[in-house]
């Protein structure tokens, strides 16, 4: 019961729903008890003892009593609904919110798939129990303690032996409970590797049919289906020794109470309405106890998938703001890296190592290196994507960790090297950092992202609905689009990963030309691999191996023969005075 102790903030909030559903339960379950004794008192006042005149009565009676259960049974599901849907929704809602707050570090190890799972599957789960697993519960509670009741009225005899077999069958059920929840948590996750599987294959489709994967991502597939199966088989085998023998301890039980019973009948100790009356009471317990299988099989599945939900909220948020945030109106744009080390966790390799240098308000710097070299690691500092691991990281004089997550990432634009679009209109996708932006302003982004002319060409124009990530547009046209959404939001610094890889040289210098204009006043960083997007910085930072390895402006840099970025340069310059002279013989 620990997983629901734990989640008990978001039903408790929602117990006038619980309780109101408890009291109508409680009419439902009282009028199904009756029925046993009108039908004893049929047998018994109006066909033994032929007292007719009673049947009117007890049929008026009886419909009067179905009317009630009938308006019990309505409100009592209706507000068990009310009580399961509104406490996953908070539920859900603050996952969700966790989701967004957990850091890149979290997501490193994340499948997307499995908190696809979570997120839909397992709160579904756990909202069942709620909604319907604990009334079920609470009848059978309610079912067994009144009919014994009542069957003690009949016989206390018969009564008695119905007790001594009660506890072989609940024995049955703890044994069941063992073993069927670890089945259901391992379910689970097996659910979720499948989800993982098929979400990274839609989303990898363009790959897997440019390189012929698809045997190879169907046989995958039927890795991780055949495992799902062969837990679900499992999980049924447990079901199928469980329930037979449930059975069988049960119909023992009616043979021995018919024995008794039928003897009871003939000495004249009972009458015959009574005994029919007994043992449809005896089937109100043996029912209740065989179907406390499928309550613990919801409570399994709930526990079980409470405990995965509560994975994600036990998820430490480790980049948070301060309680005593700086909040400013607009940062100027001053940079100083102290010395900064850092490693990504779990690994053993420092990807920044003893970093240092310092960035005026307004300036261009560009970071160049190959891949792995920290450029991006540099930038994803600045937005506390990560926190430093040694040294320290000033913006205007101030630690990065004390200025509030919220105004520090919106003075900083980023347009990453992967371009993610939504799938919704283009005009929402650039207002999405500024959604109270005018159509001027959103326009007049896109002129400046070079984005304006094509968009106005389609037939929706701005109103254009994307597909999934951008689908319908070239990678050019989207990293466009990518780069008015990060004008949009006017930051005080700027960063462009590679900003222009995916587009000609054209449309580049189009773009670049914009940029210049763009980068007055604001301090830019420009992660590339472009000696053209980078010439004109104020200093380019080479990196290698986490550390820098050189440091100035275009010409000093290229007037070091010996230096990484001459070698960078000459490779392609060298390529371009080729292609031109190809061009040129042609």
């Amino acid at each position: 019961m620990e997983t629901f102790k734990r989640l008990k903030e978001y039903y408790w909030p929602y117990k006038g729903y619980f309780f109101g559903s408890l009291i109508f339960l409680l009419f439902v379950t009282g009028i199904t008890v009756l029925y046993p004794v009108f039908l004893q008192q049929t047998i018994d006042k109006v066909v033994d003892e032929k007292h007719y005149n009673y049947a009117a009565f007890l049929a008026i009676g009886f419909i009067l009593l179905m009317i009630i259960k009938g308006v019990s049974a309505y409100f009592q599901q209706y507000w068990g609904a009310q009580f399961g849907v509104n406490a996953t929704y908070a539920l859900r809602k603050d996952l969700y919110k966790k989701l967004n707050a957990l850091p890149f570090r979290y997501y490193d190890n994340a499948r997307t798939g499995d908190l696809m799972s979570r997120l839909t599957a397992d709160i579904e789960g756990f909202r069942f129990f709620l909604a319907q697993g604990m009334a079920q519960l609470i009848r059978f509670i309610l079912m067994v303690g009144l009919s014994l009741v009542i069957m003690f009225s009949y016989s206390w005899q018969l009564a008695i032996i119905t007790l001594i077999m009660t506890p072989f069958l609940a024995f049955t059920v703890m044994r069941f409970d063992k073993k069927v929840h670890p089945a259901f948590r391992a379910i689970r996750l097996s659910m979720g590797r499948l989800n993982t599987r098929v979400q990274e294959n839609i989303s990898g489709m363009n790959t897997v049919k440019a390189l012929s994967q698809e045997d190879e991502e169907i046989n995958r597939f039927k890795i991780s289906n055949e495992d799902y199966k062969v837990k679900e088989i499992y999980t049924s085998e447990i079901w199928a020794k469980f329930f037979p023998f449930m059975e069988f301890i049960g119909n023992i039980c009616v043979v021995i109470l018919l024995a008794i019973g039928g003897n009871l009948v003939i000495s004249g100790e009972m009458q015959t309405g009574e005994l029919l009356a007994f043992f449809s009471l005896v089937w109100y317990i043996m029912g209740p106890l065989q179907d406390l299988g499928f309550i613990i099989n919801q409570f399994s599945q709930a526990k079980a998938s409470g405990e995965r939900l509560l994975q994600i909220l036990d998820e430490p948020s480790e980049i948070t703001s301060p309680e005593a945030a700086f909040v400013p109106d607009r940062i100027k744009g001053e940079v100083s890296f102290n010395h900064v080390s850092f490693k990504y966790p779990n690994e053993t390799v420092y990807a920044l190592k003893d970093v240092s240098f310092d960035v005026k308000p307004g300036q261009v710097i560009g970071l160049m290196g190959a891949t792995g070299s920290g450029k991006s690691t540099i930038t994803q500092l600045l937005s506390r994507f990560y926190d430093v691991t040694d040294g320290q990281l000033l913006i205007d004089g101030m630690p990065v960790h004390e200025y509030s997550l919220t105004s520090l990432r919106k003075n900083i634009g980023f347009v990453l090297q992967e371009n993610f679009l939504f799938s919704s209109t283009i005009k929402d996708n650039i207002a999405y950092g500024n959604p109270d932006a005018t159509d001027e302003e959103v326009i007049d982004a896109a002129k400046r992202a070079q984005a304006h002319e094509f968009i106005s060409k389609l037939p929706e124009g701005y109103n254009t609905v994307l597909g999934e990530r951008g689908l319908g547009l070239s990678g050019g046209q989207k990293q466009r689009i990518s780069i008015a959404r990060a004008l949009l939001i006017n930051p005080s610094i700027l960063i462009l990963d590679d900003a222009t890889s995916a587009v000609d040289m054209q449309t580049e210098a189009k773009i670049q030309k914009a940029f210049r204009e763009l980068m007055k006043g604001r301090t830019t960083f420009i992660i590339a691999h472009r000696i053209s997007s980078v010439q004109h910085a104020d200093e380019i930072l080479v990196l290698d191996k986490g550390k820098i390895a050189e440091r100035g402006v275009h010409q000093e840099l290229v007037n070091h023969p010996d230096g990484l970025y001459r070698r960078i340069y000459d490779i392609q310059f060298k390529d371009r005075e080729s292609i031109q002279l190809r061009q040129n013989a042609h």
